[in-house]
């Protein structure tokens, strides 16, 4: 069990020293994610960027994931859920547009006139709070696979086990503070899982952008 975020931060860090020596930097899924990663980085060294992608959720099921995409319109599917619940092609897409101007939103909002971290020929650590399904994080790999990282790294406070293995076949390493069987809910294993606010994320952003 975690306390909160900066637990679960002070917790990854530890697990992520051995890429200290390493040209590396962090991009953190927002808005959970960011928390976390400051914990990391700020006991790291490490430099901070923003990731954001969208769950695209089933109808009428808003926490039930079908897929992900990622600013750029990479889209992972979880397509047999999606032929289970018979959910139509033009769902998906009517969704997977709203999701992406949802990103373009949060993106103007938190990268005002900040530059886009180059992550080429670098260490990528990407860290949220939590995954269950490994969906979103699927999404997060291939989105910064065709950017050029040496070694893309996963990290989250925590994670299924299943997911882990599953993400361990696209990501270099793939880390995670607690480990459960099966994970229906992220904030079940987090004591303090208040939601973080945009400020929050700004602040933060601030507070590495001056380095």
């Amino acid at each position: 069990m975690l306390h909160d975020r900066v637990d679960a931060g002070k917790k990854l860090a530890s697990l992520l020293m051995k890429y200290k020596g390493e040209d590396c930097i962090v991009l953190a899924i927002p808005r959970g994610g960011v928390v976390v990663a400051d914990e990391i980085c700020s006991t790291l060294g490490f430099k901070m960027g923003l990731l954001i992608n969208k769950k695209i959720s089933a109808p009428y099921e808003d926490e039930l994931s079908i897929g992900c995409v990622a600013e750029d319109g990479t889209t992972v599917l979880d397509e047999r859920m999606i032929s289970e619940l018979r959910i139509p092609k033009d769902y998906i897409e009517k969704n997977r547009e709203e999701k992406l101007k949802e990103i373009r939103r949060r993106s103007k909002i938190y990268m005002e006139d900040r530059l886009e971290e180059d992550v080429k020929g670098k260490t990528v650590i990407i860290v949220d709070d939590g995954m269950a399904t490994g969906l979103s994080m699927l999404c997060a790999i291939r989105y910064i696979t065709k950017k050029g990282p040496a070694k893309i790294v996963i990290a989250a406070g925590v994670a299924q086990k299943d997911s882990i293995e599953s993400l361990k076949k696209e990501a270099d390493d793939v880390i995670a503070a607690e480990i459960p069987e099966t994970l229906y809910a992220i904030g079940e294993f987090y004591e303090n899982f208040e939601q973080s606010e945009d400020q929050q994320v700004i602040k933060i952003l601030d507070k590495y952008a001056k380095k």
